[in-house]
């Protein structure tokens, strides 16, 4: 096994949970076993949806201590406006910075959006949609913790995972390598404890967000522990292919 493997993170998804009764299922999300919660917000216009605002993550707070992490699904305009909203919104219950995820696609001056998610005390990550490339968070990568490749278009669950993601992430991999950079990739769309997650695992993401694909298990504990199997064994050499 490789020294440089990055801790193995499971990151649920609530866009499968049952929304009317959210603090409960984040509280059972947390006694499953999961590192994070994501929380996506969709404003309508980056996407066609419309989901939740930071006034919904907040609420969540007061049933669970698990970090959080929110991405932003959601035009310029809304990112500039309520971006403190969601870096308070998504922070620990004694403040810890939670993971506040910026599309590269949606926002115009990405810097300042990332510098100013860092000075507002949150822990500042960018995400890029299938078509676009990786040069396009080349610059930017000395100023987050994670890079979230989305591997369905977003906007929906229960998407079908794109494979030919996977040269992406291995090529962002080895520039953050190359360079030195303590970051955390990040995969979002069709992830499941299968071929999936095995192949984006062995490229090189440690970070796995599944909505559907942990929401589908008899229990959420199982969920999580058979998505942090798969993951373990891939960096462990043990890859599943594609049947």
């Amino acid at each position: 096994m490789s020294t440089q493997n990055r801790p193995i993170q499971i990151i649920p998804s609530v866009l499968p949970a049952d929304w009317a009764n959210m603090g409960k299922c984040v509280k059972d999300l947390e006694d499953a076993g999961v590192d994070r919660i994501q929380f996506d917000v969709m404003d309508g216009n980056f996407v066609p949806n419309l989901t939740f605002g930071p006034e919904m993550i907040s609420a969540c707070r007061n049933y669970c201590k698990v970090p959080f992490e929110t991405q932003l699904m959601v035009s310029q305009y809304n990112c500039e406006t309520m971006l403190d909203s969601y870096v308070e919104a998504t922070k620990g219950p004694n403040g810890e910075p939670g993971v506040v995820i910026a599309h590269v696609e949606a926002n115009v001056h990405l810097h300042r959006i990332l510098g100013k998610i860092r000075q507002l005390g949150g822990s500042p990550s960018v995400a890029m949609n299938p078509h676009t490339p990786m040069e396009m968070v080349k610059n930017v990568l000395d100023m987050v913790d994670h890079v979230l490749v989305m591997t369905v278009n977003p906007g929906f669950g229960g998407q079908a995972y794109i494979p030919t993601m996977l040269e992406k992430i291995r090529d962002l991999r080895s520039f953050i390598l190359e360079n030195n950079f303590e970051i955390d990739i990040e995969v979002d769309g069709g992830i499941k404890a299968d071929w999936t997650l095995s192949q984006c695992c062995a490229a090189g993401a440690n970070c796995f967000i599944a909505g559907s694909g942990m929401f589908a298990y008899p229990t959420l504990k199982e969920g999580c522990d058979e998505l942090r199997k798969i993951a373990q064994d891939a960096q462990n050499g043990k890859v599943l292919s594609k049947p």
